[in-house]
């Protein structure tokens, strides 16, 4: 059964840098776009940013435009999330999905795996 996984949080201090990636089960993986979503306490599940099958950007999300870069290796079956310039507001469970199409809706996404935590400290 397809599977992905988010890992690579962590804790960093405000204008620090992170990768996450999003490692894939399998080489279904390279059929689906892969989008990544936020989650802060309280709030609401979020689009961030995603890629396509063949490597190109989605849109990000405005809060995280010029700062996120999204890339995708499809020999390893993994997408990265870079994240500069962070800010406490950053601060969330990010996840990764996968899907057969785009859209900043979460529930668009088939796929989902357990999240991995970013906290930005001041």
């Amino acid at each position: 059964r397809f599977s992905c996984r988010a890992s690579g949080g962590g804790l960093v201090e405000s204008g620090g840098s992170l990768r996450l990636s999003c490692a894939a089960s399998d080489r279904a993986f390279r059929a689906y776009i892969v989008a990544w979503f936020r989650q802060a306490p309280g709030k609401e599940r979020e689009y961030v940013s995603g890629v396509d099958q063949r490597g190109f950007s989605t849109p990000n999300a405005a809060a995280v435009e010029g700062r996120f870069a999204v890339s995708r290796d499809n020999t390893k079956n993994t997408v990265y999330l870079r994240m500069n310039n962070l800010m406490p507001e950053d601060t969330a469970i990010y996840y990764c999905a996968a899907g057969a199409s785009f859209s900043t809706v979460a529930a668009t996404y088939n796929h989902w795996g357990p999240g991995t935590l970013v906290t930005v400290s001041s």
